[in-house]
């Protein structure tokens, strides 16, 4: 993996945090472009202080090549798994999205009503954990955990993960933290419509699928790329 790609890694650490979107937990992952059997994934730090010397080459075990004595990410199988059950996906995105959480426990399910988060669609599936682990701490601490995640996440773009967050999965980096930062956006939009009616009108499924070749970040990517990037060159000062 060449270093801009590398440097893609660490801007969307650093973007999802400047969103609010992870805070001191939380982390994204991309698949090699050279193997498809390895990804990297940044060592067990706060994402917005991510730097390309914190970021680990991992086998889809969720081994790490050469740890260097760093310390790894616990939830790390999410990424593995998930890598291993979609070859199509290229970047993972594990968050603690504060306003998605509530709709992971109430029932109430998220749907499309922004054009910047069509991929919701429907609705998007719930990992409840106690399927396969009662009595956990709610983390993805092992390949069975992580092949269930993936199993629930299927074919979607997005899961949410029952009192503790979410995975979205993009074919590229940009795609992967865009969903992620408008399905935090969606999430407060939603809540904010529900509170001043009942009756929402949402996407239908030709509005769904028209949307989604078009909402591919690229615009929004370049910028947020380029200062997370300063800000990274300026925290080594």
């Amino acid at each position: 993996m060449n270093e801009s790609q590398l440097e893609d890694l660490v801007a969307a650490n650093r973007i999802l945090a400047e969103h609010g979107v992870i805070d001191a937990y939380g982390h994204v992952s991309l698949r090699s472009p050279d193997n498809p059997n390895r990804f990297f994934l940044a060592r067990a730090i706060a994402p917005q202080t991510v730097q390309i010397e914190d970021i680990l080459e991992y086998d889809l075990d969720s081994k790490p090549i050469d740890p260097k004595g760093r310390d790894s990410v616990n939830e790390r199988f999410i990424h593995s798994e998930i890598y291993r059950a979609r070859p199509d996906v290229m970047s993972v995105v594990h968050n603690h999205s504060p306003s998605v959480v509530p709709f992971s426990v109430t029932g109430v399910k998220l749907r499309a009503l922004f054009h910047m988060a069509s991929f919701i669609g429907d609705g998007l599936p719930n990992f409840e954990i106690r399927k396969v682990k009662k009595g956990s701490d709610l983390l993805v601490r092992d390949p069975k955990l992580g092949a269930a995640l993936a199993k629930t996440l299927g074919k979607s773009a997005a899961a949410l993960m029952r009192g503790h967050g979410s995975v979205t999965v993009g074919e590229n980096i940009q795609r992967s933290v865009g969903r992620s930062v408008y399905l935090e956006m969606s999430a407060i939009m939603q809540m904010q419509a529900l509170a001043l009616s009942k009756k929402i009108t949402w996407f239908d499924a030709a509005e769904v699928k028209a949307s989604a070749p078009v909402q591919d970040y690229k615009r929004a990517w370049p910028l947020w790329r380029e200062k997370a990037l300063a800000q990274a060159k300026a925290d080594r000062k």
